[in-house]
């Protein structure tokens, strides 16, 4: 309660304002009864102390330094019976009152001290039960619009409404967890203010261009993260049921991110888990990975770049616990930075590495340097929050998510040359080795085209002749046409391996003498290995 609603109160009527004008907006949080000459030491802030001033009659000069200490101490103002013991109030406490904004109250004769006192402190405590009960029925609706599950936006539109000002909330690195109110940069914003790392405070700052005044409310996520809550327009101190909505928004907020966070690491840990067992090959069937994918918007017949991260250097926490929540708190601000920014992109994380896989849209041009742009922007912001650098070692283009196994693995051996030839924050991009890497650059349609055309004739027999045949044609070719070699390996007779030899050449319709052919073939039972995988 304010000085001036104190003098609204119906049963103080007569209480007026003598000096001290100014100071009306003075806070009253306590009031306070002089009946010893020693009330200096005991003066509080926002306090009124009332007296008759029964020992400042003889030494009204001992006013003055009352009003001073008070002034100095903060107190909400002074109330004196005028017509008791002291006929006027001196003319240089009235001028001290001015000056120091200190109101100097005259109080009725007709009310005793007591009373004065009584009155003011049941006025106080009436506001305050009728703000806490406010209060309260706030809390309840905030708490009824989350567990209806109409989420943290609708609840900050309701706050916005109710304290009469734009509303803002941001994670701990300064980006905008609901739908940005402005265009604001909040990164840019707030840059350069330092907050407590373990129980940070509201802090309270002007923007430059629109001369505005915000506030930050800190809004706690987990044990050591920090969210925070921006009200745009200034707020007085003194504002305690502005404050109090704004701590009860605080709360239910805090609870709902830590529900929503938890839940994210949920579906985060199984989707996870399935990629590194299938990385690890302890999945059974090529119909068990597609469908389990397909669950986490992974279709196989998508065309991926794999890209594998880590952070330069070694990280200078003293225990493994410390350096394994640093990691995961850098790459859990890449993921969700990435799923802000490209949507196409999925984030596991397999012990000190981030693997992201990168869908290539057909839109794509430079599919390379689509990958590599994003990375580049990746790596500004690790630098720009962090600190640290990070690099990425990228794989080749694969035909469809059964291939990003091989890719992941181009994308470590990348990542390992890159370490060889330079330092840190380097993109580098896996070199193709062999033919069957070549091979899966191309589209799969085009590999059984090519399959089927190269083999054709073979789809008319019988699955286990067919194999057999196959299996002698492979290794026939392989040991450049020897006979007796090709018997030695298929541990059959050698007239078993020309009987099979013609009769692939009868199903071909061509000779394996002829070295275009045999090309062909090679190429198909190469083909064949990498369509099985």
């Amino acid at each position: 309660m304010k000085i001036y609603e104190l003098l609204t109160i119906p049963q103080l009527t007569g209480m007026q304002v003598i000096a001290g004008d100014s100071g009306t907006e003075r806070e009253v949080e306590s009031v306070n009864m002089m009946d010893a000459p020693d009330i200096i030491q005991f003066l509080k802030k926002n306090e009124f102390l009332v007296t008759t001033a029964y020992h400042f009659k003889d030494h009204p000069y001992m006013l003055t330094e009352l009003a001073r200490a008070m002034a100095k101490q903060g107190c909400a103002g002074l109330g004196i019976k005028t017509k008791r013991f002291l006929d006027e109030v001196p003319e240089e406490v009235i001028k001290l009152a001015n000056q120091v904004a200190l109101p100097i109250i005259e109080l009725p004769l007709e009310l005793s001290l007591g009373e004065i006192v009584n009155l003011t402190f049941q006025t106080i405590l009436d506001k305050r039960a009728a703000e806490l009960q406010l209060v309260l029925e706030t809390h309840k609706q905030f708490t009824t619009i989350i567990m209806q599950g109409k989420g943290i936006q609708l609840l900050l539109h309701d706050l916005s409404r109710i304290i009469d000002r734009p509303v803002q909330l941001i994670d701990q690195h300064h980006k905008a967890i609901t739908q940005p109110i402005t265009n604001l940069d909040f990164y840019e914003l707030i840059d350069g203010i330092t907050f407590q790392s373990t129980k940070p405070s509201p802090i309270s700052f002007s923007i430059l261009s629109t001369k505005e005044e915000c506030t930050l409310f800190p809004v706690h996520i987990s044990d050591k993260k920090y969210g925070f809550l921006i009200i745009i327009g200034k707020i007085d101190k003194t504002d305690q049921l502005t404050l109090l909505t704004i701590e009860q928004a605080t709360n239910v907020i805090s609870f709902s991110l830590m529900k929503e966070i938890a839940l994210k690491q949920h579906d985060r840990s199984i989707r996870n888990d399935f990629f590194l067992h299938f990385l690890d090959g302890t999945l059974s069937s090529q119909e068990e990975i597609i469908g389990r994918a397909a669950e986490f918007s992974l279709q196989n017949q998508q065309m991926y770049i794999c890209a594998v991260g880590k952070i330069d250097g070694e990280l200078q926490q003293p225990t493994y616990i410390q350096q394994h929540e640093d990691t995961d708190e850098l790459f859990d601000f890449i993921e969700s930075d990435l799923a802000e920014k490209t949507p196409h992109i999925h984030f596991f994380k397999k012990g000190e590495r981030c693997i992201l896989l990168f869908e290539v849209q057909e839109n794509i041009p430079t599919p390379s340097e689509f990958v590599e742009a994003n990375l580049l922007q990746v790596q500004e912001r690790v630098a720009k929050f962090f600190g640290k650098t990070i690099s990425f070692g990228v794989s080749t283009l694969c035909q469809n998510f059964l291939q990003t196994k091989s890719a992941f693995k181009e994308a470590i051996d990348a990542l390992s040359q890159g370490k060889l030839s330079k330092k840190k924050a380097y993109i580098q991009t896996y070199h193709t080795k062999d033919i069957m890497e070549l091979m899966r650059q191309i589209p799969l349609e085009d590999l059984k085209n090519y399959y089927t055309f190269a083999l054709s004739g073979f789809n008319d027999t019988k699955i286990e002749e067919e194999q057999s045949l196959l299996e002698t044609l492979s290794v026939y070719l392989e040991t450049h046409c020897q006979i007796s070699e090709t018997a030695k390996r298929l541990f059959v007779h050698r007239n078993t391996v020309v009987y099979r030899i013609e009769k692939c050449e009868e199903i071909l319709g061509r000779s394996l003498k002829d070295s275009e052919t045999t090309l062909q073939i090679r190429l198909a039972l190469r083909i064949k290995t990498l369509l099985e995988k």
